[in-house]
């Protein structure tokens, strides 16, 4: 039946041979349970890997029936494995996403065994293990010994001449192995059982023969089998995976994971629709959509910030517990802190107060509102349980709100922003606390500002009050240095001081969800008038004279803008609170003073125009500023919906004119990351395809269920991305027709249509082969051995 002679397994390296297997003589005979036992790396599995056809042999002969094999190419092992071996591992090796009959079906639908016969076979054998009640459940909703029975019904079920079991009750309860080597054993009254083994008293309880590996050698045989059998024609089956399995086996796959396929096939289809847009579209379209944009965007502010220009990453979405996005402007009432750190420096801007008064100079017919971000750091306390601390300015934006230029319009807040609690400032000492569209706020801001790091109600924060603190009051001068006036892990005297400035937060408010203008940062908001008489009282202060007239820091003794190492002196730094030992760069005089209140030109200033019109006046009335200035004293100004008009402009203009252009760069795309897809699904069906290995399947049977699968994904992302075009006409005609009074402008043509989704299809698949001459590739041994 089975012949091994003179059989050996060789691992090469550069070093050294390793024998797996050393010159191996074994004969078995056509029924009997053989049981192959010794330690781990003796070569029992690798024994069974060769018999089995998974692995070849280095020299030596494996006969079967009297056949050699030497002379057998892959396609003869492909059939040997799918006629003639059944395999029952010790992890099952299930498909999970294919029902108990499926699994069991797989071997003969490799070998084209109609659906009728295989439904009938494969549910008799199921019955023999006792599993007759389970054909139509998933392995993950069975037993450890259930899903070890199905597995020896698919070794079964295609009658095959040898079983092969590797370690078969090594993840099974004593009870249960019982059971298994019972049917096993019952197995091998009319078959071939070869088992390997740790297990010596199961071994030796049901095991006909018993053989010991020490080393790659065999060193005991406790019932050899001494006869051969004549060479013999000895023909197998072919094995053939039909295109109609291959989109079956896939396509189950693919509901396993309709969310990730889903989204894969929305994004394939991203190119596809804007090239049916296109094609759906008529040339003036691009312009009346331009038009559209730059009303909606024209309540943008222009701003001029000082210093480095920072561009900040938008806040992480807030996502449900699928990992779905939530919708910004839910009606809750939480306030949801995020950590945002990513930062790109960009131009340096140096604001002047002349610029100021040059800002602010402006036609107020073009302006609806002015607001301002200062450097200053107020000295702002917080108290919580009975402890005073300061606020540490650079963690929480304080900006100033808008100002209206003249007095019988709406105020900007209350026209652009909802109050989800409290009310909006009526005096110059109420505080707004400022929300993103989600009711986010920085985690470190929200720990700053006194409350607890999580989800809060607005009422919770409405009413909380801080004390604003005057120079004169929150230094004390000893000798010529200044040092904060009490201790700085506990400043109740100044909190409690006469001369204290209350401040209460008295609304929540988050930008309107239909507002043309840009928001205000998440944090806190004030009058510019309160920062006014901050600054007014600070160039009057004690602190700001003495720094004016020293060439040192106050606060420190430290030479200004020089590194210190010698001071040991903690103190409080107004750029960055309170700190060790000094021991980084310390500001300039100029820094130190702006810190302190004794400049009053604000950080950055917003201009917030009547209308697009008005926006290009404001622009061009700023730029002329630059006019006959040097590059590097030359102001930057941010015009956020210029630049975002531009874009959308440029992209309108690419599809309209430029189209070969744009549907070259979308089939790349789609070409690499379906490539990417599907080199992530072979990934995950690495164990799937030792499975189909081990049960007959050739390299391109491998190679077709991945193409399979691509070809799903194709029509899937093909067909929706036709349907979201067909869509997306209907509102577009709407606006077309609103605007130009032209009916029915983007039609999309149904040969295009069908052009489109083949030409999605042929995408995909390209996309998908070379992942899928990878899956053929691996080898079936170190598959099955993948998690």
């Amino acid at each position: 039946m089975l012949e091994l002679i003179n059989l050996n397994k060789i691992y090469k390296t550069e070093a050294f041979e390793h024998y797996a297997l050393n010159n191996i003589d074994l004969a078995f005979r056509s029924s009997e349970f053989v049981s192959i036992l010794g330690p781990s790396g003796s070569g029992k599995t690798t024994l069974l890997n060769i018999i089995g056809g998974l692995d070849q042999y280095t020299s030596g002969n494996l006969k079967i029936n009297g056949r050699s094999t030497k002379d057998f190419r892959q396609e003869d092992w492909d059939s040997y494995r799918n006629n003639s071996v059944g395999f029952i591992f010790q992890s099952y090796n299930l498909i999970n996403h294919l029902s108990v009959i499926e699994n069991v079906e797989m071997g003969m639908t490799l070998s084209g065994v109609s659906s009728k016969e295989r439904r009938k076979r494969s549910q008799a054998v199921l019955k023999k293990v006792g599993l007759e009640k389970h054909i139509n459940k998933n392995p993950n909703q069975l037993s450890g010994g259930q899903m070890q029975r199905v597995a020896i019904a698919r070794a079964l079920v295609n009658d095959p001449d040898i079983i092969l079991a590797d370690e078969p009750t090594g993840a099974l309860d004593h009870e249960t192995s019982i059971q298994i080597m019972e049917l096993i054993k019952e197995i091998a009254s009319e078959k071939l059982v070869i088992m390997v083994t740790h297990n010596p008293e199961l071994a030796h309880k049901y095991s006909e023969r018993i053989i010991e590996f020490m080393d790659g050698t065999v060193k005991n045989d406790s019932n050899p089998y001494l006869e051969t059998e004549a060479t013999k024609e000895y023909e197998f089956k072919k094995t053939n995976m039909s295109f109609l399995t291959a989109l079956k086996l896939s396509g189950k796959n693919i509901l396993t994971k309709k969310w990730r396929t889903s989204l894969t096939a929305l994004a394939s289809s991203i190119g596809i629709i804007g090239i049916a847009l296109v094609l759906a579209l008529s040339n003036g379209l691009g312009e009346k959509m331009t038009e559209l944009q730059t009303s909606l965007l024209s309540g943008y502010p222009v701003t001029v910030s000082d210093g480095p220009q920072i561009i900040m990453e938008p806040p992480t979405p807030l996502v449900d517990s699928l990992g779905e996005e939530i919708d910004a402007y839910q009606n809750n009432e939480t306030i949801v802190p995020y950590s945002n750190k990513n930062e790109v420096e960009t131009h340096i801007n140096n604001l002047t107060s002349e610029y100021i008064d040059y800002v602010y100079q402006i036609d107020e017919a073009l302006v609806s509102g002015f607001s301002t971000t200062r450097n200053i750091s107020i000295p702002i306390l917080k108290s919580k349980d009975g402890v005073a601390t300061s606020i540490d300015t650079r963690v929480v934006d304080f900006t100033t709100y808008s100002t209206n230029s003249q007095n019988d319009k709406m105020s900007y807040l209350e026209e652009h922003y909802d109050v989800l609690e409290g009310e909006l400032p009526q005096k110059k000492t109420d505080l707004v606390l400022v929300l993103n569209e989600n009711n986010q706020i920085n985690d470190e801001a929200l720990e700053e500002l006194g409350f607890p790091n999580k989800e809060l109600k607005f009422s919770e924060v409405v009413g909380k009050e801080y004390k604003l603190i005057y120079n004169d009051t929150y230094y004390k001068k000893s000798d010529k240095f200044f040092q904060i006036n009490g201790d700085p892990t506990n400043l109740s005297n100044l909190y409690e001081n006469e001369d204290a400035v209350t401040l209460e937060i008295t609304g929540v408010i988050r930008l309107k969800e239909d507002a043309t203008v840009s928001g205000l940062k998440s944090g806190i908001a004030y009058s510019d008038e309160l920062a006014q008489d901050f600054i007014n009282n600070a160039r009057n202060s004690e602190i700001v004279n003495a720094q004016e007239s020293a060439d040192y820091n106050v606060l420190t003794g430290g030479a200004l803008g020089e590194e210190q190492k010698s001071l040991q002196m903690p103190f409080e730094d107004p750029l960055s609170g309170p700190q060790g030992m000094i021991q980084e760069q310390l500001p300039t005089k100029e820094q130190l003073l702006d810190t302190l209140g004794a400049n009053d030109v604000p950080q950055s200033i917003s201009v917030y125009p009547i209308d697009f019109e008005a926006k290009e006046e404001i622009v061009s009335y700023l730029d002329s500023w630059n006019e006959g200035l040097p590059e590097e004293d030359q102001l930057v100004v941010t015009d956020s919906a210029e630049m975002m008009t531009s874009m959308i402009t440029n992209i309108v203009n690419i599809i309209s004119y430029v189209l070969i252009a744009f549907a070259s760069i979308s089939l790349v795309v789609s070409v690499i990351m379906i490539a990417i897809i599907i080199y992530v699904s072979v990934i995950e069906r690495t164990k799937e395809i030792g499975v189909l290995r081990a049960l007959g399947a050739r390299k391109k049977d491998i190679s077709r269920v991945f193409n399979a699968e691509t070809f799903i994904i194709g029509a899937v992302s093909g067909i929706l991305a036709i349907t979201i075009t067909v869509i997306l006409t209907i509102p577009i005609n709407k606006i077309i027709e609103s605007l130009t009074e032209f009916a029915g402008v983007a039609q999309l043509n149904p040969l295009h249509a069908i052009g489109l989704i083949i030409m999605s299809i042929c995408l995909t698949v390209i996309g998908g082969l070379i992942p899928s001459k990878m899956a053929a590739k691996k080898n079936p041994v170190e598959a099955l051995r993948s998690e």
